[in-house]
């Protein structure tokens, strides 16, 4: 079932979605060659806290950590740990927040000190396939319309879209109806209508798009070992447009 959500509902989710882009925008300042990824989840859970939110991932489905930290050729939901951060890579971290009763989830792929250019390349086309996605998120289009959207922009400069994991729908609960996935028709899907709101997140691979868990049950890496990247927004459909709850702005700041 897709909950339509309120003006004041959506706001009350655009306070969530801020807290959620800080806490990011704090690891962000910290990422650094020699940093342990399980430092930045204590980091994050502290200022989640200190913030009034409730951290959404630890405990959820038994997930062990506060955040998602995932790294170079891992997709997805990895567990923060004693890894030591190396110059050139990557790492996505993936957050969510639940504050007065409503939920925020975004994600952003950080370098460590100097990346290849052709991994920046990655990370530049994920999150501009972002925007892309969300610019079809408007009342009266189609999930696939998003979908397709997000595709075609990665695959014609060469990468590759993730099938099994996918967007979702967000409001009381982080995942809600309905699923938004990152390839798909022009046309088909759900139809988006004012008040649904939805969690946008790209996850682009350089190979190939074939991915499997590690013996953790939880990180997802590529099968080829190659690098992946990940960049997530939670948006509003609302007054002919997108509406983005979630920010980047006090990272790139």
């Amino acid at each position: 079932m897709i909950y339509l959500k309120t003006d004041d509902e959506i706001e009350l989710m655009r306070i969530a979605n801020r807290i959620v882009g800080k806490t990011l925008a704090e690891i962000g300042k910290v990422i650094a060659p020699g940093v342990q990824t399980i430092s930045l989840d204590k980091l994050a859970d502290t200022f989640i806290r200190d913030h009034r939110g409730i951290p959404l991932f630890r405990g959820y489905k038994g997930f062990p950590a506060s955040i998602c930290v995932s790294i170079n050729e891992n997709v997805v939901h990895g567990i923060p740990s004693e890894y030591y951060l190396k110059e050139g890579d990557i790492v996505s971290v993936d957050c969510g927040v639940k504050i007065n009763g409503y939920c925020g989830d975004s994600a952003y792929t950080f370098c460590v000190g100097e990346v290849a250019p052709k991994i920046k390349q990655l990370l530049r086309t994920t999150k501009e396939a972002l925007y892309e996605g969300i610019s079809y998120a408007v009342e009266g289009k189609r999930i696939g319309d998003v979908s397709h959207a997000i595709q075609v922009y990665c695959e014609k400069r060469g990468y590759s879209v993730v099938r099994e994991l996918v967007g979702h729908g967000i409001g009381r609960e982080m995942h809600e109806d309905p699923d938004v996935p990152n390839y798909g028709k022009s046309g088909y899907g759900i139809l988006l209508k004012k008040g649904m709101c939805i969690a946008i997140e790209p996850m682009i691979n350089m190979g190939s798009k074939n991915i499997t868990f590690e013996k953790d049950g939880w990180t997802v890496r590529t099968m080829d070992r190659k690098p992946s990247a990940h960049f997530e927004h939670t948006i509003a459909i609302r007054n002919g447009k997108a509406d983005i709850l979630s920010t980047f702005d006090y990272i790139e700041a």
